[in-house]
């Protein structure tokens, strides 16, 4: 191990102690990249709200094998992990809670009506990622409910070229990971195929994991009128050591399955763009809280959803028109929280415009949302953007945003929690101002946000003997501002990249007359982030990424993790260090992270 970590420090001081003239590297990927994730196609560089890209060379760049700790390296999302290989976490944006976080599989909302726990359960191989758009603050008028915080929409790749690669790494806590990915292109259709399996042994007791992962993609008549079928399929079955309780002898265990088939097609003309789309959603959660005796305590639940949708854009003379409608029916089958269903149906409009000669922009719009058991709700909001020149912005948003209760909140009951029928959605008035700068070496952005909450859930008691219950009780007013930047330049010309990335945030509670909550508020006040990549040579990079991260609770943290990737001809050697300097701490619960690790792996691709 120690070999391993002088290895990776003497490469950097060599890559950064080069002496050479600088020259310019073009940013090319990320300037045009048009935010798929709305329905009024803009280019990043053009929105008026705070998104983040990773693009796949940011992904291959990462130091990660999985999309939890990947998403780990953003400042502004926290991710609050349970273990290795990306077997359990939960995903927030803005100091939000996991249920308040929406993740889209491109486009389609993946959100789970018995918890957002099970949120990450659809997080995909990241062999078949093009590139992930990260939109934080409000954003329901754009997807609806559960975007509360922000949402992430994970966009597949359409072509990998008549290629086939093979993975396989193996490291510490007896991981072993191995993957297989195909891609064909035939004269009227296209296909992806994926299939990978991780495994570990576990770093602590009831830590290990085996985790399976399954994905198709395929286009249809190519020629004429292209079809596009996605579809998913995760088994995990996991160790969950004191994932949801303290008691050290109760050997909590849990299995998962999640997966998803979609279609979908696009008519376009020269104003016209209609993109419908089917799909089924599916999510199976079996939890033992004692691993060895599952007759102890088990719940079971199923939940199925099944949508239908439609999104278009018209262009005209005076601006683009977005509009939509999505429809949706949920079935929860489960043991605890019962046989339920819900039809959801929502409405969004909006409309984008040029003022001052075209360098002000102006997009208002709604979604208007019905539930069956919630009735009819509308949520209006605004994005400005003013453009001072080619390469800088201004821009601006503000818009009310919710979400329903879980079945979980609802219903749910154990000996220590009581769910609440009578529960109402949550509400916020969110907005953020902002600038960004885009140019052929750098891009960079701040922004200013705040949301004021109120009806948020919690579970609460006034007698230390009487189980929780979850109650809308309470009010939160959260404000704070983002930077980041990116630069990319060369030295000895190589290929070299610098990002980095600041996050604040202040969280005001509203005094509550409670004796005991289970949810105390602990965001991450202050969270930073960077990485270098730096070539050596052509076929030899090192990747080293930093993070620090301070909790409004008081624990603070710093984690380096680090990679080496040399590439001959058609092989791929990687050796990546997570957590080089042994750091204690916990981002979720009582659980201990990780100590240090390595891992190390082989790629062949095959033209």
């Amino acid at each position: 191990m120690k070999t391993v970590y002088a290895l990776l420090v003497a490469t950097i001081v060599y890559s950064l102690t080069g002496n050479a003239q600088e020259r310019t590297v073009k940013i090319d990927s990320l300037q045009e990249v048009i935010v798929t994730s709305t329905r009024i196609d803009i280019p990043f560089k053009e929105n008026s709200r705070t998104i983040t890209i990773i693009s796949s060379e940011d992904i291959k760049q990462s130091a990660t094998n999985n999309l939890a700790d990947l998403l780990q390296q953003v400042a502004g999302v926290d991710i609050r992990r349970r273990g290795t290989g990306g077997s359990q976490s939960d995903l927030y944006i803005r100091g939000g809670s996991f249920d308040q976080t929406l993740l889209l599989i491109d486009g389609i909302k993946m959100d789970d009506a018995q918890t957002g726990h099970h949120t990450m359960n659809a997080a995909l191989p990241i062999e078949v990622i093009e590139r992930i758009e990260i939109i934080k603050g409000p954003a329901a008028r754009i997807f609806g409910q559960n975007a509360f915080t922000g949402a992430i929409n994970i966009v597949t790749k359409n072509d990998v070229n008549n290629t086939v690669s093979a993975n396989i790494e193996t490291g510490s806590f007896g991981q072993l990971n191995g993957s297989v990915t195909v891609g064909t292109d035939l004269e009227n259709s296209s296909h992806i195929i994926h299939l990978g399996k991780l495994s570990s042994a576990g770093y602590r007791n009831n830590t290990d994991y085996e985790n399976s992962n399954y994905f198709i993609k395929s286009i249809f008549n190519k020629n004429t009128q292209p079809i596009e079928l996605i579809a998913t399929f995760f088994d995990k079955k996991f160790g969950a050591e004191n994932f949801y309780t303290t008691n050290p002898t109760f050997n909590e265990y849990e299995e998962t399955q999640n997966s998803l088939l979609g279609l979908s097609t696009e008519f376009n003309n020269e104003k016209l763009k209609i993109k419908p789309r089917v799909y089924w959603k599916r999510n199976q959660d079996m939890f033992l809280l004692r691993r060895y005796n599952p007759s102890f305590y088990r719940n079971f639940h199923i939940t199925d959803k099944m949508g239908a949708e439609v999104n278009a854009s018209y262009t005209s003379k005076i601006g683009i028109t977005g509009f939509g409608v999505d429809v949706s029916k949920i079935y929860i089958r489960s043991n605890n929280l019962g046989n339920r269903n819900r039809f959801m149906t929502n409405v969004f409009l909006e409309h984008k415009f040029k003022l001052l000669n075209e360098t002000l922009d102006v997009t208002p719009g709604v979604a208007v949302t019905y539930f069956s058991d919630f009735k009819l709700h509308a949520f209006p909001g605004i994005d400005l953007g003013y453009r001072l020149t080619d390469r800088f912005k201004l821009y601006g948003n503000l818009g009310y945003t919710y979400r329903i209760p879980t079945y979980t909140d609802l219903f749910y009951s154990d000996p220590a929690t009581v769910g609440n029928s009578n529960l109402e959605p949550e509400e916020a008035l969110s907005g953020e101002l902002g600038g960004k700068y885009v140019s052929e070496k750098f891009i960079g952005s701040v922004a200013f946000f705040y949301r004021d909450a109120s009806k948020l859930i919690d579970y609460v008691k006034d007698v230390e003997t009487d189980p929780f219950m979850a109650t809308n009780l309470r009010d939160l007013y959260t404000k704070g501002f983002e930077l980041n930047a990116n630069y990319n330049f060369k030295v000895s010309n190589l290929k070299h990249h610098i990002a980095l990335a600041y996050v604040f945030l202040e969280d005001e509670v509203a005094n509550l007359n409670i004796n005991f909550s289970r949810y105390s508020i602990n965001s991450l006040k202050h969270h930073f982030t960077t990485r270098l990549t730096t070539h050596l040579k052509k076929n030899l990079n090192v990747n080293v990424i930093y993070k620090y991260a301070e909790r409004t609770a008081g624990l603070s943290y710093n984690v380096w993790d680090a990679s080496i990737v040399l590439t001959l001809k058609q092989f791929e050697f990687t050796t990546t260090a997570s957590n080089i300097f042994n750091t204690d701490y916990i981002e979720s619960g009582i659980i201990p992270m990780p100590p240090s690790n390595v891992l190390f792996g082989l790629r062949y691709h095959f033209n």
